[in-house]
């Protein structure tokens, strides 16, 4: 016998909420319900003064409704609805700590997020293919997928499954080609809208970082959504970032929106590691002819610009497309193919780079 939502719901309305008064149903704290078979899915929402004193109530809630008959695994995210105001720094009180920057990720040496002006330029895709060369390279990589509304890692490098979190405050991350993997996608149906609001997003983003034993990393890659948000931002506030990779098709439309990028990395003290050509050429595979359908040396001259490194011509390959599509990377499918071999010169250099940091 499986428990239904309107039981979980009428469960969860037994917890009260000690700043309201209310139950956490009733003070409309609980957010984003899905009840899968035996899974069971939420979010309590509250403002950021209020989160550690809602800890408990998080746990109890989560105990509730583990109760119910036929659930096996509850996964409670608690985050806030509006960020927390800094308390002004105390210089005339000894030992009063100032407010810090960005902070290292224990346990993870370089953090590279792999960015986007705009979407529709392969991002993801690059992002997964550099993932698993580098770990097979011998590199410990971890990839996170930041892209919070349409999170695609899962798909492309065939993960499946929920996140354990035995604790029920860290998360395990699952793994494939050697890669260590955290997504939202994990967390949702497949076809599931994560209609968030942007303090929701930078939350999930933080308890992604933080909450997730992501173990020992030589580089943790973090694919960003495309633009520049709340996300972006977040991240680059939150830990210490190592460098950004900006990829990019060769047309000028997309490359005025990679500038707007950029400009957010260079404000926000970040280094851009360099910039990739995606869909760079396209080589018939029937007569041989190639064409620059998205226009030539667009991203190239870019970079020129910019003084930083062009790390890749990417072509305009089905193999790539098909890869990530069938959830194996070009670099495991055809690892002898000309395409592999772009993605395995980029490994050497972005190793490379972070070995200079």
């Amino acid at each position: 016998m499986k428990s239904t939502r309107e039981e979980v719901v009428a469960a969860l309305s037994t917890v009260a909420d000690p700043i309201s008064g209310k139950n956490i149903v009733a003070a409309g704290m609980v957010r984003g319900l899905l009840v899968e078979g035996s899974s069971v899915r939420f979010v309590i929402e509250t403002h950021a003064a209020h989160v550690e004193r809602l800890s408990e109530i998080k746990a109890e809630a989560e105990q509730i409704v583990l109760a119910l008959p036929g659930i096996g695994t509850v996964s409670v995210v608690l985050t806030a609805h509006a960020p927390k105001a800094a308390e002004p720094p105390d210089l005339g009180r000894p030992g009063r700590k100032v407010e810090e920057g960005p902070q290292p990720l224990p346990g993870v040496d370089h953090i590279i997020a792999v960015a986007s002006g705009k979407g529709g330029v392969g991002k993801s895709t690059v992002a997964a293919n550099l993932a698993v060369a580098l770990a097979s390279m011998g590199c410990r990589t971890g990839l996170l997928d930041g892209d919070v509304y349409g999170p695609s890692q899962p798909r492309m490098l065939s993960i499946s499954g929920r996140p354990a979190s035995p604790d029920g405050n860290i998360i395990l991350p699952l793994r494939n080609f050697g890669v260590t993997v955290m997504s939202m996608g994990l967390l949702t149906m497949e076809d599931e809208a994560v209609v968030w609001r942007g303090p929701m997003l930078m939350g999930a983003l933080s308890q992604m970082l933080t909450k997730v034993q992501w173990g020992a990393l030589d580089i943790m890659l973090v694919d960003l959504p495309p633009g520049t948000g709340d996300v972006q931002m977040t991240l680059c506030q939150k830990v210490k970032v190592t460098g950004a990779i900006i990829v990019c098709t060769p047309q000028d439309i997309a490359l005025l929106d990679t500038r707007k990028g950029i400009d957010m990395f260079q404000r926000l003290d970040v280094p851009i590691i360099g910039m990739i050509e995606n869909m760079a050429t396209h080589v018939c595979s029937n007569c041989g002819h190639e064409e620059h359908i998205f226009g030539q040396r667009g991203v190239e001259l870019e970079a020129a610009k910019l003084e930083v490194p062009l790390l890749a011509k990417i072509p305009l390959d089905i193999s790539i497309r098909s890869g990530a599509d069938d959830g194996v990377p070009v670099v495991v499918s055809r690892p002898g193919s000309a395409s592999a071999a772009v993605f395995g010169n980029l490994a050497n250099k972005v190793r490379g780079c972070v070995a200079s940091c």
